[in-house]
């Protein structure tokens, strides 16, 4: 399947390694790879709880970089089988580099009881090929441990979605394959299965499958199967 592209900020002439190295425009790889790592559910919960009544969710900007680069490396660094860039990389990447993603792409961020540290992010894809922009790729999301099972995931996967409607026909991400309780929870949300990219990601030496799902938004089709194209 051919993988859309990202409008990214070009690397600064100071910056390390990053997402796709030397390239203004990064493969969407780098950055759609990957979603919630979650636990294995308490026994008899539902995989797609209400958000916490003190939730709060909201589109992320530039005065936000410091504590979206915080989260996303910790979720580089703790789950790096479950996104295409490494901690390595980005960890290189000066903070005026996350502002700018911020404010050059779709990216919302939640908070829990009222605190000051950011939660978890996810954030949406919109290619600018013309074939290509009816398919939104839901991309980044991670959720920090205290947050889990808490409803954050849930708040943050219906906030991209809200966005989602009326800007694209569905929505697709990947998800390890392994990880069944991510994929639970995207099922409950509607979203199925269409394929599996074998050997998608190599960390450490070991392969990675990666499951292909999809949500159809348009003329209620919410839920339905969509083949790849």
């Amino acid at each position: 399947m051919a993988r859309p592209r990202l409008a990214a900020p070009a690397p600064s002439k100071n910056s390390g390694g990053g997402v796709a190295i030397g390239r203004a425009v990064p493969s969407v790889r780098a950055l759609c790879s990957g979603m919630v790592q979650f636990p294995p559910p308490a026994p008899g919960a539902a995989p797609g709880a209400a958000p916490e009544a003190d939730a709060a969710v909201r589109r992320l900007g530039a005065p936000d970089a410091a504590g979206y680069r915080a989260l996303r490396l910790e979720g580089l660094a703790g789950h790096p089988e479950a996104f295409g860039a490494s901690w390595e990389e980005e960890a290189a990447r000066p903070l005026a580099w996350f502002a700018e993603r911020l404010e050059r792409n779709a990216v919302f961020g939640g908070w829990t009881g009222g605190g000051p540290e950011l939660a978890g992010v996810a954030g949406l894809l919109v290619p600018e090929a013309a074939k290509l922009r009816h398919k939104g790729v839901l991309w980044g999301m991670y959720v920090r441990p205290p947050a889990r099972r808490t409803g954050m995931g849930a708040a943050l996967l219906a906030r991209v979605l809200d966005h989602a409607r009326g800007a694209v026909e569905e929505v697709r991400l990947t998800v390890v394959a392994s990880n069944a309780a991510a994929v639970r929870f995207y099922e409950a949300a509607g979203f199925e299965t269409y394929g599996v990219e074998r050997r998608a990601l190599k960390v450490a030496g070991r392969h990675h499958d990666e499951a292909l799902m999809a949500l159809r938004l348009d003329d209620g089709a919410a839920g339905r199967r969509s083949p790849d194209g």
